[in-house]
């Protein structure tokens, strides 16, 4: 069973997808390495990420059973980010009209554990799965030069018929 530990940070004043851009740097990352991103890296989410991610080694070393683990060995395990509450405001637009402003906001959850989890993404498995089926892939365009002569002789009969 794997060992773990959770940190949540919740209704950040972000776009979940600008902290999703973070999270991609350091998903399945050592801790020590990931710590060394967040920490340069000069966005807002950045800076909430990488405290999350403290708060998560720090509720690793709480649980009295992880005790035998060093913190240099965890990884990134998961992390995401979910939508928020959404601030819905008004902004005034020409002719007395108004459009609406939606202030987006995220949670964040990072967990940390003994070893990185497989396939840490689904754009990695969807890379997977398109790696197995490419040589099935490979007949179906060698059958593609046989449709071609068809082509030709409708030209010919063309050509045919333009010459008479």
């Amino acid at each position: 069973m794997p060992v773990e530990a959770r940190a949540q940070k919740r209704s950040i004043q972000s776009s979940p997808r600008k902290m999703r851009i973070v999270l991609d740097m350091i998903r399945g990352k050592r801790v020590s390495e990931a710590l060394n991103i967040l920490h340069f890296t000069p966005n807002h989410a950045s800076i909430v990420a990488e405290k999350t991610l403290r708060s998560a080694i720090a509720n690793f070393q709480q649980k009295p059973e992880h005790a035998r683990f060093d913190v240099e060995e965890l990884y990134v395990r998961e992390c995401y980010a979910d939508g928020g509450v959404m601030l819905k405001r008004v902004l005034p637009a020409p002719m007395g009209r108004a459009f609406r402003v939606r202030k987006r906001s995220n949670h964040l959850t990072i967990i940390v554990g003994d070893s990185p989890r497989k396939n840490t993404s689904t754009r990695a498995a969807k890379k997977a799965l398109a790696a197995r089926t490419a040589p099935a892939a490979a007949p179906a365009a060698a059958a593609a030069p046989a449709a071609a002569p068809a082509k030709k002789t409708r030209a010919k009969k063309t050509a045919a018929a333009a010459s008479k």
